[in-house]
């Protein structure tokens, strides 16, 4: 058995047996890992505070075949999080990426754009960036990078250009326009497009001055959060908290 070695996020990190730990970690090459840290739980453990909820580390494991779980034997700290989590309202905005990567990507599925959005996110929240605005970033970069993110620019039935308000299709695939939409249940506004193009051109904003107005980024959220719900097949269990 080999030591293999990444750069990684701890995504959550829970109590199993009497010394050990479950861990979840996003690894910077092998995607989501999923491992038990031996005497994480015994006083002067190794691992100190490397196991918390979003640290940044280096992550020291062992790889058996055929076996989904690894051995995690050591985490180098490179940087904490736990002065995001002193704020209730971006701990529970944490817990929902970690909760969103965990539900949209399999264990060793590999994705060099999610590593380095989470890193980005992260950066931006401890350089001041608004919490809402930032989610809303992350909620679209998730979406695309699954392909659930659909195309807010053009009717799906008419295929003509939406300059008006818009209608989301049953199924969250798509809009109508006024004249195509059969089911008029969530009002779609040009914005919606505008958003999500500023969101793939640039990177998250580390300071409390946004682009969009404020009532503007919460009915933008409101869809993009139906759409993920939609997907799941129920609610993030972070999302309520932060309701």
């Amino acid at each position: 058995m080999p030591l293999l070695q990444s750069e990684a996020y701890i995504l959550r990190a829970f109590p199993i047996g009497e010394q050990d730990k479950m861990v979840v970690f996003l690894s910077k090459d092998q995607g989501i890992v999923k491992g038990v840290a031996k005497g994480a739980r015994k006083f002067g453990n190794r691992f100190g505070s490397s196991l918390e909820p979003l640290s940044h580390v280096n992550a020291f494991y062992y790889e058996k075949e055929h076996r989904e779980l690894v051995v995690i034997s050591n985490c180098d700290l490179i940087e904490s999080s736990f002065d995001l989590q002193r704020d209730l309202t971006k701990s529970f905005t944490l817990s929902y990426f970690s909760e969103l990567i965990e539900e949209f990507f399999p264990i060793r599925s590999y994705d060099a754009i999610l590593f380095r959005l989470l890193h980005s996110i992260l950066q931006a929240f401890k350089s001041g960036g608004d919490p809402e605005f930032l989610s809303v970033y992350f909620e679209v970069w998730i979406l695309k990078i699954n392909g659930f993110l659909p195309g807010f620019r053009k009717c799906r039935k008419c295929r003509k250009e939406i300059t008006n308000t818009a209608w989301l299709s049953p199924k969250k695939d798509g809009i109508y326009c006024s004249l195509c939409a059969f089911q008029k249940k969530e009002e779609i506004k040009p914005d919606l497009n505008d958003f999500i193009l500023w969101a793939k051109k640039n990177p998250p904003p580390t300071g409390k001055e946004l682009p969009f107005p404020r009532e503007r980024i919460k009915a933008i959220r409101k869809v993009l959060q139906d759409i993920i719900i939609y997907h799941m097949e129920k609610e993030p269990k972070s999302l309520r908290f932060l309701q």
